[in-house]
């Protein structure tokens, strides 16, 4: 025998009945998407390593340690299988010229790619929903995709999900703050680990965000870059925070929230939860006005977050908010392999009525007893079971089973008026 292959560890496969929880999933973001105008974007998988290089950021630890990079055999073009999807959307609309007529609003679905040691809510392939407003530079899409993330895990039924809000303000400022920060860590030096000192002339900022608990304390103590945002900053601050307010949202202000990522400015944002242990960042994103420009195109102001899919699910799960009913609304039950002309015929028109239906499949011997797949289609979790019995085909009827209400009741129904009858099969009839 061939050895048994086996998926890449932390590449998981999404297997039914958990497949269609995603597909729940889906349907709400499509349907809360379209509500508020974002329309859906697809980019490809692969890109030019040198766009992540210069978009995500030289010293980030996505280039430096975790990027599927490789060289393409047939022209040795240098290529990565996305680890995030903000620099192939900004790379998209720059060589399409997207934002000609005006800004856009985006979103996307699909998986990214990152080497990392795989655990509860991080995998080496993860799927990512994004939002990238382009060309707009006000802070009430700010607060625009902020609320949209708040809303969707209000339509998942989420509870206690934290907002954490702070500004990066614009580069002077982040420079002259950047200089307090390697002043006062050079002071601090002998704290630093390894990391941190290899950062303190790249990326001080990253710093901050450190997990080391040796440096906590001393990292609490450093200076704030909201004490370095001029006027303009904080005022654009201010009007996310008034906007979100007014929307029912609270937040609170982190000022060591810098993200991991070299082009954010302004506003940056976490949607938390204290439920999923370490990876318990649900959303993160903010204002990126400086991308363009680092990707060869003219300036464009944007903001975007992208939400972990696998994470929010793990967190539905964990609060047992409710799941979508994942049972068809009927189970055909056909004795005889005479009556599959029929059958099939009826089903077709119950699903073109919407009714999902699932018809019993025969095996090499036959189709199987009336009461084997009576037993199956209980099992199967559907409402009704429709038996389409010799005695039944004679009259051109089926029989109607309830199944779940515990009665048992069965009726009869005409073959030729399939429509008529068809909805009280619905689970909402």
């Amino acid at each position: 025998m061939a050895d048994k292959l086996t998926a890449v560890k932390g590449m998981n496969d999404i297997l039914p009945p958990d497949s269609a929880r995603w597909e729940w999933l889906e349907d709400k973001v499509r349907t809360l998407m379209a509500r508020s105008a974002y329309r859906m974007i697809r980019t490809p998988i692969v890109e030019p390593t040198a766009l992540f290089v210069r978009g995500t950021g030289e010293t980030t630890d996505i280039v430096e340690k975790e990027m599927y990079s490789f060289e393409d055999r047939l022209n040795g073009e240098q290529l990565t299988l996305r680890p995030e999807n903000t620099p192939g959307v900004v790379r998209a609309a720059i060589q399409h010229n997207l934002t000609y007529d005006g800004g856009k609003r985006l979103y996307y679905m699909g998986p990214m790619f990152r080497h990392e040691r795989p655990q509860r809510g991080r995998y080496r392939q993860f799927y990512q929903l994004g939002v990238e407003a382009l060309g707009f530079s006000g802070p009430e899409v700010d607060a625009e995709i902020m609320l949209l993330a708040s809303e969707l895990f209000a339509n998942l039924g989420l509870r206690n999900v934290r907002v954490e809000l702070n500004s990066l303000g614009v580069p002077a400022e982040r420079q002259a703050h950047r200089a307090a920060l390697i002043a006062y860590f050079e002071q601090h030096r002998e704290l630093l680990d390894t990391d941190a000192q290899r950062r303190l002339l790249t990326n001080p900022l990253r710093i901050l965000d450190t997990k080391n608990p040796a440096m906590q304390a001393m990292v609490q103590g450093a200076p704030q870059l909201l004490s370095y945002l001029g006027e303009a900053s904080l005022k654009h601050l201010d009007t996310v925070q008034t906007l979100l307010t007014g929307c029912g949202v609270k937040w609170t202000v982190n000022p060591r929230l810098v993200r991991g990522l070299d082009y954010y400015s302004h506003t940056v944002f976490e949607f938390i939860t204290d439920e999923l242990g370490a990876q318990g960042t649900l959303c993160g994103g903010g204002r990126y006005d400086g991308l363009f420009e680092l990707l060869g195109g003219k300036p464009t102001p944007a903001v975007g977050w992208g939400m972990g899919i696998e994470r929010v699910l793990e967190l539905i799960k964990e609060q047992g908010a409710e799941l979508p009913a994942l049972a068809a609304d009927a189970y055909a039950v056909v004795p005889d392999a005479a009556a599959l002309p029929a059958a099939m015929q009826t089903l077709q028109t119950l699903r073109r009525a919407g009714i999902q239906v699932q018809m019993h499949a025969g095996a090499g011997e036959g189709m199987g007893s009336m009461k084997s797949q009576l037993k199956k289609a209980d099992g199967s979790g559907a409402r009704f079971a429709l038996i389409f019995g010799a005695d039944e085909l004679a009259q051109n009827q089926v029989t109607v089973k309830s199944l779940r209400d515990g009665s048992g009741a069965q009726t009869t129904q005409s073959l030729a008026d399939v429509a008529t009858w068809a909805p009280t099969l619905q689970s909402n009839a």
